[in-house]
C-alpha cells in the first residue's frame, strides 16, 4: 500500500480521491463511515466564499476548490453546489469587509458593494435599519452540499479501485524515523508506505502530547427555522446566504424545502465528538432569534424545524494544521478546519499530495510551512467569520 488515509471528512477524502486518481494504491479509513453526523464535514450544508479579508491565499484556494467541486459534481451528475451567492454584513468601514474588497481588486474577484437602500431594494425580507454601513456581494459564493459532498468523493475514490474501510486506526509499530503499521479494529494491522491523519476533531486524542493544546474542540449548535406555508422569500433561489464577521453570525438560506439556517459563530464548550450528546442549547436558539429579529425580522417567530450540533476544530490562529509529524518522516498530520475549512477541501487534497512528494507548491506566497505548521502559533482569527471573538475565546480554556 502506498498510502494510507485515516479520516473520511473533506480533507481526507480529497487526499485519498486525488491519490488513487494519480495512480498511487490508497486506504481510506474512517471510524464511523463517509459523511456521518459526528464528522465536521458531515452537516447538510456548508457555506463556500472568496472573502477572507486581506489573506490572498485562501481567497486563491477557495476559488480554486470550488472550480473542482462544480466540476466533480457535473462529472458525478450530482448539485453539490446551489449559487445562491453570499453577503457580508458590515458595520463599519476598514474591517474584514473592506479587507476583502481590496484582496478581490487585487485578485480580479466579482463583487459588489451594495448600500443599504439597494440592500432593501434587492431583498427587502432583509432588515438594515441597525446601523450597517455596507454588504459586500459575492456573486460566485454559495452553498456546499457537504455531506453529500463527502459520500460522493469518497464514492469516486471507491469506483477508481481504492479501498475504504470503516475502521477505528491508530499508529502501531515504528522503526525510527518511520511508521511502519497502522492497528485497525476491522484488518488488525495496515502497513503502507506514507499515513495522512486527518481525523478533524480526533486528531488531538490520537496525538495528545502533540496537539492536544493546538486544536481545541467546541460544540457548535445550529438552528434551523421554518418559513410560514407558501413563503418562498428565504428559499436559495429568493435570497442569498451570508454571514456576518463582527457579530458572529452566518445562515443559509432554506435548501430542498428544510428549513432557514443559523449559526452563531462563536466558541460553543469543549466537545467530546465520539460521545457528547447531539442536542442544541436553549441559548443557541434564544441567540439565533435575537439575530433574526435585526437581521431577517419577518423569521423572528418562525418555528424551529431541524436542530445541528456540530464541532469547530480551532487553531490557535484559525490557520490549517498541514505538518510532518516530528517524529515520522512518513507521517502528515491534516485538519484544524477553524470553520472556513470544508470550501478549501480540494485544494487541500492537492497541497497534501505535493508535499507527500517534496513538490514545492509555487501558490503559498512563501509562507505555506509557516501557516500550517504545528506551532508556535499566535492568537489571531485568519479568515472566519467571527475571529476576534474565537481569538480571545481561546484564552479561556
Amino acid at each position: 500500500m502506498d498510502l494510507a488515509v485515516i479520516g473520511a471528512g473533506v480533507m481526507g477524502s480529497w487526499t485519498a480521491y486525488l491519490a488513487r486518481q494519480g495512480g498511487r494504491t490508497v486506504a481510506l479509513l474512517d471510524a464511523y463511515g463517509a459523511g456521518h453526523p459526528r464528522a465536521t464535514s458531515g452537516d447538510e450544508t456548508r457555506l463556500t466564499r472568496a472573502a477572507h479579508g486581506g489573506d490572498a491565499l485562501y481567497t486563491r484556494w477557495s476559488r480554486q476548490s470550488l472550480e473542482t467541486w462544480r466540476r466533480f459534481a457535473d462529472e458525478r451528475g450530482v448539485r453539490l453546489f446551489v449559487p445562491s451567492g453570499l453577503l457580508w454584513f458590515a458595520h463599519r468601514e476598514g474591517a474584514f469587509e473592506a479587507e476583502s474588497i481590496a484582496t478581490f481588486d487585487a485578485q480580479v474577484v466579482p463583487y459588489e458593494r451594495l448600500e443599504p437602500d439597494e440592500l432593501r431594494r434587492r431583498w427587502p425580507q432583509l432588515g438594515v435599519s441597525d446601523g450597517m454601513r455596507f454588504a459586500l456581494y459575492e456573486p460566485e459564493g454559495g452553498v456546499l452540499m457537504a455531506r453529500q459532498g463527502c459520500r460522493e468523493v469518497v464514492a469516486a475514490f471507491a469506483e477508481l479501485g481504492g479501498s475504504f474501510d470503516c475502521s477505528v486506526a491508530r499508529p502501531a509499530r515504528t522503526d525510527g524515523r518511520r511508521l511502519l503499521e497502522i492497528a485497525t479494529t476491522g484488518h488488525g494491522t495496515m502497513s503502507a508506505g506514507q499515513f495522512v491523519f486527518a481525523c478533524g476533531p480526533w486528531l488531538p486524542r490520537l496525538f495528545p502530547d502533540l496537539l492536544w493544546d493546538v486544536i481545541r474542540v467546541t460544540k457548535q449548535d445550529v438552528v434551523l427555522v421554518g418559513p410560514a406555508a407558501g413563503d418562498r422569500r428565504f428559499h436559495a433561489e429568493a435570497v442569498p446566504a451570508w454571514a456576518d464577521y463582527d457579530a458572529g453570525y452566518y445562515g443559509v438560506p432554506a435548501i430542498d424545502d428544510h428549513g432557514f439556517k443559523v449559526g452563531p459563530d462563536r466558541y460553543g464548550p469543549l466537545f467530546d465528538p465520539s460521545n457528547g450528546e447531539r442536542v442544541v442549547d436553549a441559548e443557541s436558539i434564544r441567540l439565533a432569534r435575537a439575530y433574526l429579529r435585526r437581521r431577517f425580522p419577518d423569521l423572528s417567530q418562525a418555528p424551529v424545524v431541524e436542530t445541528r450540533v456540530c464541532q469547530y476544530e480551532t487553531t490557535r490562529d484559525a490557520h490549517f494544521l498541514i505538518a510532518q509529524h516530528p517524529d515520522w518522516d512518513n507521517v502528515w498530520l491534516v485538519g484544524g478546519g477553524s470553520g472556513h475549512g470544508y470550501k478549501h477541501g480540494p485544494r487541500i487534497g492537492e497541497y497534501v499530495l505535493a508535499r507527500l512528494d517534496g513538490v514545492p507548491e509555487g501558490d503559498q506566497d512563501g509562507d505555506d510551512e509557516r501557516r500550517f505548521r504545528i506551532g508556535p502559533r499566535s492568537p489571531g482569527s485568519a479568515a472566519r467569520t467571527g475571529g476576534d471573538e474565537m481569538a480571545r475565546a481561546w484564552e479561556l480554556f
